[in-house]
């Protein structure tokens, strides 16, 4: 008997702190409940654009670095694009690819303009500027034609995607209202 006692003062003062911590831990404050954020992702909308603007200017860092002989290289652009925009570049690098066109100078953007961020999608207006982009064909005439603009303005849509930013870009679109560059 004498052997027993320790052993069931032991039982007993393990069983007790088991239920003091159930105990306390009954007693622990609820966690705070998250507060709805505006545009989901994003604790505000100057996050959201912010965000937006950062997913750009990676898209136009991934365009500049692409090289239209190696098909490849449009991997990473690819990347920051869906659904209409992605088709969009798609079907334009493989015309490009198919008439043997080549693309010297870099793409730029100079001002960005937020438009509206709701739920998931972020709008916002951009000034393109491809005054230093040339297009040729392999005899070195221009693919280019003589009117075109070196500077457009359009609306893009971003959408939550799976960028490295966390951003896709799923629409260009004409700006609605005044907005030009």
């Amino acid at each position: 008997m004498t052997m027993t006692t320790p052993l069931v003062r032991t039982g007993s003062a393990l069983a007790a702190a088991g239920l003091l911590i159930g105990m306390l831990s009954a007693c622990t404050p609820d966690e705070p409940t998250p507060k709805p954020t505006k545009t989901a992702a994003f604790a505000t909308d100057e996050e959201a654009f912010a965000a937006a603007e950062e997913t750009y200017r990676a898209y136009v860092d991934a365009v500049n670095t692409s090289d239209l002989d190696r098909p490849e290289s449009f991997e990473p652009v690819y990347d920051f694009l869906t659904g209409t925009a992605l088709a969009v570049e798609r079907e334009s690098v493989s015309k490009y690819q198919a008439a043997a066109i080549m693309r010297e100078g870099d793409t730029r953007f100079d001002r960005f303009t937020p438009v509206a961020a709701s739920g998931e999608t972020i709008t916002a207006n951009l000034c393109i500027d491809v005054s230093a982009v040339q297009l040729t064909y392999s005899d070195g005439s221009s693919a280019l034609p003589p009117d075109r603009l070196t500077r457009d303005s359009r609306e893009v849509t971003f959408v939550s995607g799976g960028s490295p930013t966390g951003l896709a870009i799923s629409e260009y679109d004409n700006p609605e209202g005044d907005f030009s560059c």
